[in-house]
């Protein structure tokens, strides 16, 4: 049996379940924890204390009034909310619960990728995903490599290259890694999707172990995807939330919108509001009833319990009482009626074809109808870039040979579009001395690269490889655009077969096949920022091709047509092409001799091996002869530009977050419209801050964009003028990590980073953060978020490494493409494609804003509307707590009466023309900054509603104040029955309608006398009917007595 014993710094792993990144409860905790949630809210907290308030002491109203739509409220909300809850359980339960193969006792068995243990041995087939992090032992193939897309980790579609140990690849049965005895020593988990450090000590038959390095290339991570390998077997080196996926993810939190904060603040207003009535009207009637006939009358005597009682206890008393009577000037029902026309409001984006996809079959989703209106504020867009804004499809524009430029025609992606014949030549053909330096530029771009070579027509179920009607192979790569690179060779004569025995063999425009071996690589990384190969001829000459930007190629060249070439790169550059510059050296066999001497010596070293390899490579690649360039497209989506120009004309900053290279990045910034010509690129890199230190880079970049922030005002949305520096920010993951990381006591200068990075970016019109990783990304949004603004933010994005910027930012959308739906199913909402986010924030976000606004603010109109009449009406019945409404009216006036009206309204209303709100994206900064919610705006409503109140109130009273009735209520008419009064109240968006209809009991001018019922025996008479002629049926009435 097997042994493999994995030893992290003294900790021992044991079984650890996968993990559950969605959803925001459990069985046992929804109860408790929805409940936390929903009290939260100032609304259901007060209507809370106010049922309690009911149930203990003698109140006016029954707590029915309370209890009812309360309970209603948080039912409805309750139900909602766990729905969407268990929609993400049961997406998280099928990856938790999905099968993996494990290698116990020399057979192959089925196990739940959660009952995964550290040591266990997996066999991965090909397109299955990687259930954790794993150390590849061996593969299908002979060379022990296998090829992974990390699409849902870095963002990046394209294949990827990694290595079995060496000393196991030849283990590639179920039976021989079953004899495999080993340990493995390695490092934390850390979040860093590129690094990795490890041993792996290998006990064959000796009793000194062999000690091998383990490094990042021969880590397999958690959401990867196996690709062309028939299958792998791998040890399971971290699970759970020790995976480096689950490190870098965030947490998820509950999110709450800028318009539900309002609501909060204005329901604080109006409680305030409450205990001021609550308090007058207790104060005035203690001074009311300082008259001991007012205070006991005859018809309502105290008990001698109620004599006895302190007066502050009944102080107190009364003063909970006119709590309760007055509560309803605090909307519960708002909160139900915000629910539904969110609930509902979301089918507007779900019934919208402008946002279905025909290819994918599919439209937009909504996760969660809770921020629809947060759509209508963002003020920061935070995007990805692969899969985002690009297709990931990387076209060759041209490449040019000692000033002499070719164009082929229509090479993308390792499929060649028909009618494409022959090539396009830009200069003219170089003369015969040229000829050799041409085909030698065309060689280095066959050999310079990490292609791998699929023979198969079909690939990911997709036909690739057609070329005039035949069946061919097609290139894979880490790289897509090293693919473009190889397929361009390949439409200008030189085609890269295979690489074969260590030999890489290509095929020139004699159709000859030239073999050379490859003897090493030099990997690119992102600072050097090129890569190397180093290959023998058959001939026996060494060649050192090196490609890469031209910063780090031009300065390392001694001779070539260095301005030529330089001319057309920044030519190309302002295009938004990405470029490669194309050099190369002999070496003699002395000096491959010492090349393999330094690179062995840095690959073995344990410690600081990324250092000891950066200082080799600086020594082998240096004086080049320069061969030329080239110039690749990354193709945008469709409308992804229009889209970035209008979110900035909308007022709306827009960050590229990305994993990409620095040079790729930038590329796509000036393609999507980005970055523009005239833009001054400021880099915040590693390469620069190991110039200078951090503390110098970033002042120096303060006072450049400083300078002429302080002699003009910035206005970056009405255009880029001819005297104004535009200014864009290029920072990489590195740099922020120094950037962020915490003070250290004692250093001067310290603390202050943070904000004058924030300052920087404030000033720049786009940013660009490049080799983030997933957590990083996070890191910004929040660092956003956090700012002293407090802007809204929301972050897009179409891959597993973008779920933790998705989260963390205000409104999280993915996009459902061809990295997985982790993104999608994560996010608030998912659409198909970058272009629908205009839509979906200028015309939905517009309407969902404007439409919720007036909802809040019509809601706390009407209900001051409704309750300060009964703070009057205390003023006529000396402030007895008596009704001025009916039980039944009480409940069912914010429930039923008048939700209705405003939630038709909040669903269907346009103040202006879809077509004219995508067409003027200016019209959002209206909306901007919650500006109809704003103190002033608010102020204005309930001004509005005191005033309508007092009109309603007293235009009653006084219409009733009649000499036509008589004090028993008899219509003093000859022939008239019914008298109607009609009283109306008009508002910009509904007018309240009171109609008092008095019907005479009887024609006869004499009426039989009306008995008083007193229905609660601690209230005193209404103060009109203190002077009336009515009499107790236990007191005969005189003129000289009245009641």
């Amino acid at each position: 049996m097997s042994t493999i014993q994995i030893q992290i710094r003294e900790i021992k792993f044991c079984f650890v379940k996968l993990i559950s990144f969605s959803p925001q409860y459990t069985f046992w905790n929804f109860i408790p924890k929805n409940l936390f949630e929903q009290f939260r809210r100032i609304a259901n907290f007060y209507f809370l204390i106010i049922f309690l308030v009911q149930l203990i002491i003698d109140t006016p109203t029954s707590p029915m009034t309370s209890g009812l739509p309360l309970f209603f409220v948080i039912t409805v909300t309750a139900i909602k909310q766990g729905y969407e809850d268990w929609i993400r359980h049961k997406a998280d339960n099928a990856v938790n619960q999905c099968p993996v193969h494990v290698t116990q006792h020399g057979k192959v068995v089925r196990k739940q990728s959660q009952k995964l243990r550290v040591g266990d041995i997996v066999q991965v087939k090909e397109d299955e995903t990687f259930p954790c992090d794993l150390i590849l032992l061996s593969t299908s193939r002979e060379d022990g490599t296998c090829f992974v897309t990390t699409a849902s980790l870095d963002g990046e579609s394209s294949h990827k290259t990694y290595y079995a140990v060496q000393d196991t690849k030849a283990f590639n049965t179920a039976e021989e890694v079953d004899t495999l005895h080993s340990t493995i020593e390695c490092e934390q988990p850390q979040p860093d999707l590129y690094k990795f450090v490890g041993r792996i000590n290998i006990y064959l038959d000796r009793d000194e172990p062999i000690a091998r390095p383990l490094g990042s290339e021969n880590l397999l991570l958690r959401g990867a995807t196996l690709k062309n390998t028939e299958y792998i077997h791998a040890v399971v080196i971290y699970t759970g939330m020790e995976t480096k996926m689950a490190l870098n993810y965030q947490s998820k939190s509950q999110k709450r919108s800028a318009v539900e904060k309002s609501m909060n603040a204005y329901l604080i207003v109006y409680l305030c509001i409450l205990i001021s009535k609550a308090l007058i009207n207790t104060v005035l009637k203690y001074v009311w009833q300082a008259n001991p006939n007012r205070d006991e009358p005859w018809y309502n005597q105290k008990t001698e319990t109620e004599r006895q009682r302190h007066v502050l206890i009944r102080a107190f008393t009364d003063f909970l009482a006119f709590m309760v009577l007055f509560n309803y000037i605090i909307p519960v029902s708002m909160y139900v009626t915000v629910e539904m026309q969110k609930f509902l409001g979301s089918y507007f984006i779900l019934w919208d074809d402008d946002m279905f996809d025909e290819e994918l079959g599919e439209g937009p989703l909504v996760n969660t109808s809770d921020l629809n209106e947060e759509l209508g504020q963002v003020e920061y867009v935070f995007t990805d870039k692969t899969g985002t804004l690009t297709e990931n499809n990387m076209e060759l524009r041209e490449c040019c040979v000692d000033g002499h430029v070719y164009v082929p025609h229509a090479i993308c992606n390792g499929q060649i579009l028909p009618g494409a014949a022959g090539m396009d030549m830009i200069d003219s053909s170089p003369g015969l001395d040229g000829k050799e330096r041409e085909e030698l530029f065309f060689r280095a771009l066959c050999l310079c690269h990490t292609v791998q070579v699929k023979e198969e027509e079909t690939v990911d179920g997709i036909k690739r490889g057609i070329y005039q009607g035949k069946s061919t192979s097609f290139y894979i790569s880490s790289s897509p655009d090293e693919v473009a690179l190889v397929e361009g060779m390949k439409r200008l004569g030189f085609t890269y077969l295979r690489l074969k025995d260590s030999h890489m063999e290509i095929l020139n425009r004699q159709d000859e096949m030239e073999r050379f071996e490859l003897l090493e690589v030099l990997n690119f990384d992102s600072v050097r920022r090129r890569m190397s190969v180093i290959v023998r001829s058959s001939s026996g000459e060494y060649y050192l091709f090196c490609k890469g930007a031209d910063s780090s190629v031009f300065p390392r060249v001694v001779s070539g047509k260095l301005e030529q070439v330089r001319a057309r790169v920044e030519h190309n550059a302002v295009e938004g092409l990405r470029t490669l510059c194309v050099a190369y050296k002999k070496l003699t066999h002395e000096e491959y001799e010492e090349t393999c001497h330094l690179l062995n010596s840095a690959k073995l070293a344990l410690r600081e091996r990324d250092k000891k390899l950066a200082e080799a490579y600086d020594v082998i690649e240096k004086d080049f002869i320069l061969l030329g360039a080239t110039a690749v497209e990354d193709r945008l989506q469709d409308k992804a530009a229009d889209t970035i120009e209008s979110l900035h004309k909308a007022g709306m900053k827009v960050w590229v977050l990305t994993g990409d290279k620095m040079e790729t990045a930038a590329a796509t910034c000036y393609a999507s419209k980005l970055f523009h010509r005239n833009t001054q690129i400021l880099e915040l890199t590693t390469k620069r801050t190991e110039e200078q230190s951090l503390h110098d880079v970033l002042f120096d970049l303060s006072r450049t964009v400083l300078r002429q922030h302080g002699s003009m005002t910035r206005d970056i949305f009405s255009g880029l003028s001819d005297d104004y520096q535009d200014y864009g920010l290029i920072i990489d993951g590195a740099t922020l990590s120094a950037v962020l990381k915490p003070t250290q006591e004692g250093t001067s200068n310290g603390g202050n980073y943070k904000e004058i990075f924030l300052e920087i970016c404030r000033n720049c019109s786009a940013v660009l953060c490049c080799r983030m990783a997933p957590l990083q990304k996070a890191q910004i949004v929040k660092l956003i978020k956090a700012s002293k603004e407090h802007p809204i933010t929301l972050a897009i994005g179409d891959g597993a490494n973008d779920v933790s910027m998705i989260l963390e930012a205000h409104v999280g959308i993915g996009i459902m493409g061809k990295e997985g739906r982790q993104a999608a199913r994560n996010s608030d909402y998912a659409i198909t494609k970058f272009k629908h986010l205009k839509k979906m924030l200028l015309v939905h976000g517009h309407y969902y804003y404007i439409r919720i606004a007036e909802l809040v603010q019509y809601f706390f109109y009407k209900n001051v509307c409704f309750i300060f009449p009964q703070f009057l009406y205390q003023f006529f019945c000396g402030f007895s707590q008596q009704p001025l409404y009916d039980t039944a009216y009480l409940t069912l006036y914010n429930i039923s009466f008048t939700s209705l009206p405003i939630l038709l309204y909040s669903l269907m209303e346009q103040h202006i023309n879809m077509d004219i709100l995508k067409r003027d994206p200016s019209l959002y900064r209206d909306i901007a900054k919650n500006s109809l919610l704003r103190w002033p705006t608010f102020i204005y409503w309930t001004f509005l509603g005191v005033f309508d109140a007092m009109v309603f109130f007293f235009g009653a009273f006084f219409l009733f104040d009649n000499t036509t009735f008589t004090s028993n209520g008899q219509l003093m008419a000859t022939n008239t029955q019914m008298v109607s009064l009609s009283l109306s109240v008009s508002h910009p968006i509904f007018s309240f309608s009171f109609t008092v209809t008095l019907l005479s009991p009887s024609p006869h001018p004499k009426a039989t006398p009306t008995h008083i019922v007193s229905t609660n025996t601690n209230r005193s008479l209404p103060s009109w009917l203190s002077n009336s002629s009515v009499r107790h049926p236990s007191v005969p009435c005189t003129e000289d007595q009245p009641l």
